[in-house]
């Protein structure tokens, strides 16, 4: 199983076209939006959330380029860990596929229908399938799901439908046995999450924050008291000693806020002290 992480920060991506702080004027690596392309073979891909950024990352990533003929592409499909714009407005600028299937949770599904009329729009284009995210099928690969959140996006506050918004992706090889976990968006470190990533050669996991008060400070956007917490990820200090020997830990979807994006930092520095890295846009893995 082939992994590429085609973007590695959380929304609005590194450095943030809004945002003059310290860490986006600085000589940090860029980050694109967070997403991740899987493969069995090497031929078919799957791509895991859609970022904004999709466009720029297909062009960017020679597997993933149209060819050999002149409209083949190698995408087979998206899986959606949830219903946030920063995962799923990329769906948008895919419309040209000719139509993939979509899984995703039921909520995010209704969301996607209801609030953000996402589906109606792609569907003009047609050859779209929306699926539940209970019921993957993939060649080569066996996908379970996980519910890790039930933080809905600012669009869908009104919605009517439980639960859960956000989950992680267990992914297995069926003939290698690797198997890679991927969990850009907890709120905590769930019950079952031991188990669900037990084996694992590979998880990515959510690293949007550093620290629990880091967007208090004065260098973060004034977006008020509280504004981090409510938005459900939980800090790396606050996983980093959950982390234990066996699987490759890495984080992904960082923040602009985050200081572990600066390479030079005691932050970075603690992390990978800490059994995990930090990789940058187009790290690929082998499991």
């Amino acid at each position: 199983m082939r992994v590429i992480l085609l973007g590695t920060a959380a929304g609005g991506g590194f450095p943030q076209w809004n945002c003059a702080c310290a860490l986006c004027v600085s000589d940090a690596p860029p980050r694109t939006q967070d997403c991740v392309a899987v493969s069995a073979d090497g031929e078919g891909w799957y791509l895991l959330n859609v970022s904004p950024d999709i466009r720029a990352q297909l062009l960017a990533t020679p597997p993933l380029r149209a060819g050999p003929g002149p409209r083949e592409i190698p995408l087979r499909g998206v899986l959606l860990t949830d219903a946030e714009l920063d995962h799923s407005l990329g769906l948008l600028l895919l419309r040209e596929a000719g139509g993939l299937p979509v899984w995703a949770p039921d909520a995010v599904l209704g969301a996607l229908s209801e609030h953000f009329p996402a589906r109606s729009i792609i569907d003009g284009y047609g050859g779209w399938d929306w699926l539940p995210s209970s019921r993957v099928a993939i060649d080569g690969l066996r996908v379970s799901m996980l519910p890790v959140s039930d933080k809905r996006p600012k669009y869908a506050r009104s919605s009517t439908e439980d639960g859960p918004w956000v989950v992680a992706y267990r992914i297995e090889d069926v003939v290698t046995g690797g198997v890679f976990v991927y969990a850009p968006c907890l709120k905590s470190w769930p019950d079952g999450f031991d188990d669900f990533t037990r084996d694992a050669g590979l998880v990515l996991l959510d690293g949007t924050f550093y620290a629990p008060d880091e967007m208090s400070g004065a260098t973060a956007a004034e977006i008020g008291d509280g504004a981090q917490l409510a938005m459900g990820h939980l800090p790396i200090t606050g996983s980093l000693a959950k982390l234990r020997p066996g699987p490759r830990w890495a984080y992904t979807h960082l923040n602009n806020t985050n200081p572990v994006i600066d390479p030079a930092s005691p932050e970075h520095a603690a992390v990978l002290d800490g059994g995990a890295s930090l990789p940058l846009d187009g790290t690929e893995f082998k499991l």
